[in-house]
């Protein structure tokens, strides 16, 4: 099976909606190419094509339908200040204010000079200058648009710039009243709004270029040959040391090899608070050493770092569209035409039926202007910009924009106990045995080789005790029930007492007793035996995250049900849920059982959100209607989830929900009023009510609204404790 390559390309030209459907569909009409998918926000797009494709002929094939499509430079992104179209913020403002410079006078003169040939050729030069300097830029992209027979926004916007024009020149002529202001405030104030458009863009991609800007360090120290020299960042490789110094970034994503300090990686996990970090620790590329001189050694650099990471999984949910948008997409493919129909038989009824051809070109450029359907095109990938980048921050990532649909609706959230709604961090507390020291030989052994949470704790609790423990000869897991191996020759057997049951080890009533008491205490209780005996009984506990409580109840104020599913034993997972007021447990299940009560749940009417961090939480993170893992487990987990929490605080699920709840609000909201403004503007403008500078007012700020709508986004709070 052919692998499919996906990158990311910048296309230049795009102005609205039917732009970005004509990019879209030009590169899907192409056999080699699977999918594309365009963010007219970005001014990017996403293409996932055969790997033998040659991407210069998708360029060729962008070019010939009037776009400039090619790689995306580094100089897009300028600055965390300026967001990623900074050069294009700085052009759009010097054009805006050039166009002022002319319109302001053009304005004045229009409503103060009188009927005389002097002020009309000055009016005529400053019109001139709007609309064939200022204004060129709707002109030639207009003509090409035509040699193509297709149409855009500059379509309607140089038609009706040229029609106000042409008809003042003909008519100054002809001793009528001209009307060179209207072309001209048509350029300004369009002018305006692209100017005041790009900068709410740069406002709302500047949490990307804040993590892009983070993840760079201008001069690294490596030991090299027993010395420590300067190198660039991007000649690390693969298993340098590297020294950094309290108040530095480190550059790249390693182990601490030398040294102890506290490093602040709030831009990962959005938590304030510097954790501390010593030898054996990961440390990740754009965090801050905080207090101590440090030497790491280098696991992953460039795009494979946590933070490149970030960045992509930020910038896929932003190129991916919801189901939403598919509606709006429809109509701004033939919104333009359309448009351009409804001003032509406007034009043609007032001429008919009014007489006067002023009114009838007034009235006909009134329509055209105010049906561009710029706002539709922004109305979604304005607002999933800026949720997605605010969530970003709050180390809430999203996996794609069908999220913000789905999390409206979810009623249910199911967390899987441990490593969610608890710390993860099983320690040994109680060992019962005949022989405590050879027991814990034996059974630290076995655990130590496994990566599960309990078998580390054991084998840390163990060493702590001052056994030695060795390598086992042979381990054997069964996922969820225990394991299984050989230690100095003898078979050892490590879990659930009816796993060792089927092995032949039965448990005596007295270690029944023990079992049963340790688990009225809410600690994971389990056996260990060899020779056909139960040996002895071990615990290991896990306390409640602090912040649990406060997650359960925020979830139910958002009239959200809790359950809880964990592979505990009933007492244990009835402890904890009694201690959050959870009433829906599930205990004693399998990991491979868990996407099952999730499917039953779904069948009885539920739409379910799953919780979990384990590798044994994948499947369930996969099988729910909402999969949130904990970004501080396993690397299968995070991949299995829809949303993403980088910090393990449980809060972090009501606070996403929120984001991604307020989210689908904005883009509902946005494509309600784009949908409206046309609707009701264009009858309006066709009836002559509305004069072409208040057509040009209104749709310059349409778009710059439904951004402005979207940046309140970045004013969303993380859910926190009283």
């Amino acid at each position: 099976m052919t692998t499919l390559q996906t990158d990311d390309f910048a296309v230049e030209g795009m102005t609205c909606g039917s732009c970005a459907g004509r990019v879209e569909r030009a590169l899907l009409d192409r056999e080699d190419v699977a999918e594309a998918k365009v963010n007219l926000m970005a001014a990017k797009v996403r293409v996932t094509f055969a790997p033998e494709t040659d991407v210069s002929s998708l360029f060729e094939e962008i070019r010939n339908i009037g776009y400039e499509m090619g790689p995306i430079t580094s100089d897009r992104a300028t600055s965390a200040s300026e967001g990623l179209f900074g050069e294009e913020t700085r052009r759009q403002r010097r054009t805006f204010v050039a166009s002022a410079f002319f319109a302001a006078p053009l304005m004045v003169i229009s409503m103060l000079a009188p009927h005389e040939p002097l002020w009309l050729a000055i009016q005529w030069v400053l019109s001139v200058f709007l609309v064939f300097v200022w204004g060129r830029q709707f002109h030639l992209i207009a003509l090409q648009r035509v040699r193509l027979g297709q149409a855009n926004m500059d379509t309607l916007v140089s038609i009706s710039v040229l029609a106000a024009f042409f008809y003042s020149t003909w008519a100054a002529f002809d001793g009528r009243p001209v009307y060179f202001e209207t072309a001209g405030m048509i350029i300004a104030l369009i002018l305006m709004g692209r100017y005041l458009e790009t900068r709410a863009k740069d406002r709302a991609s500047q949490a990307v270029a804040k993590l892009m800007e983070l993840g760079f360090s201008s001069a690294v120290r490596v030991v090299r040959e027993g010395q420590e020299v300067e190198v660039a960042q991007e000649d690390l490789t693969v298993g340098d040391l590297v020294v950094v110094l309290a108040g530095e970034k480190f550059p790249a994503d390693g182990v601490i090899t030398n040294g102890h300090s506290t490093v602040d990686e709030s831009m990962l996990t959005g938590e304030s608070l510097p954790v501390e970090r010593t030898v054996g620790d990961a440390v990740y590329c754009g965090t801050i050493n905080g207090t101590g001189r440090v030497v790491f050694r280098v696991t992953e650099t460039g795009a494979d770092t946590a933070l490149s990471r970030i960045v992509a999984m930020v910038e896929e949910v932003q190129a991916s569209k919801p189901p939403i948008q598919r509606l709006a997409d429809r109509v701004s493919s033939v919104f333009v035409p359309i448009s351009i129909l409804i001003g032509i038989v406007t034009f043609v009824a007032w001429l008919v039926f009014g007489g006067d051809l002023w009114l009838a070109v007034r009235n006909g450029i009134a329509v055209l202007i105010i049906a561009c359907p710029c706002a539709l095109g922004l109305a979604t990938p304005a607002a999933i910009m800026a949720g997605s980048g605010r969530g970003a921050e709050l180390g809430v990532l999203f996996k794609n924009a069908e999220v913000f649909e789905r999390t409206r609706v979810i009623d249910t959230v199911v967390f899987d106990k441990t490593g969610t709604l608890t710390r993860g961090e099983m320690t040994l507390t109680d060992v019962s045995a005949e022989d405590p020291d050879t027991f814990l030989r034996l059974v630290g052994s076995i655990e130590g080789a496994t990566s599960h949470p309990i078998g580390r704790a054991v084998a840390e609790g163990a060493r702590g005790r001052g056994v030695t423990i060795v390598s086992p000869e042979e381990v054997e897991t069964a996922a969820g029930r225990g394991v299984t191996g050989v230690v100095d020759g003898v078979r050892v057997w490590v879990g659930k007492s009816d796993f060792l049951a089927e092995a032949g080890l039965e448990t005596t009533n007295q270690q029944q007793e023990v079992m049963g008491t340790l688990e009225d205490q809410a600690k994971t209780v389990f056996v260990a035996g060899w020779e056909g005996q139960v040996r002895g009984v071990l615990a290991v506990s896990d306390s409640l995250r602090p912040t649990s409580g406060e997650t359960v109840s925020r979830l139910r104020s958002m009239k959200i049900a809790v359950a809880l599913i964990t592979g505990d034993n009933a007492r244990s997972a009835s402890v904890v849920a009694g201690q959050l007021g959870i009433h829906d447990v599930k205990a004693g299940v399998l990991p491979g059982e868990k996407a099952q009560e999730l499917t039953l749940m779904k069948d009885q009417g539920a739409v379910v959100g799953f919780v979990g961090d384990g590798i044994n939480d994948a499947v369930a993170l996969a099988a729910a209607d909402l999969g949130i893992a904990i970004g501080t487990g396993t690397d299968v987990a995070v991949e299995s989830g829809d949303v993403v929490l980088m910090s393990g605080d449980p809060l972090g699920v009501p606070t996403s929900l929120a984001l991604a709840r307020g989210t689908y609000r904005v883009i509902v909201g946005n494509l309600v009023w784009a949908f409206i403004y046309n609707v009701a503007a264009i009858p309006l403008a066709a009836a002559g009510i509305l004069n072409p500078m208040v057509a040009a007012f209104a749709m310059a700020f349409s778009s710059v609204s439904v951004v402005t709508n979207s940046l309140r986004l970045r004013r969303f709070k993380a859910l926190t404790a009283p």
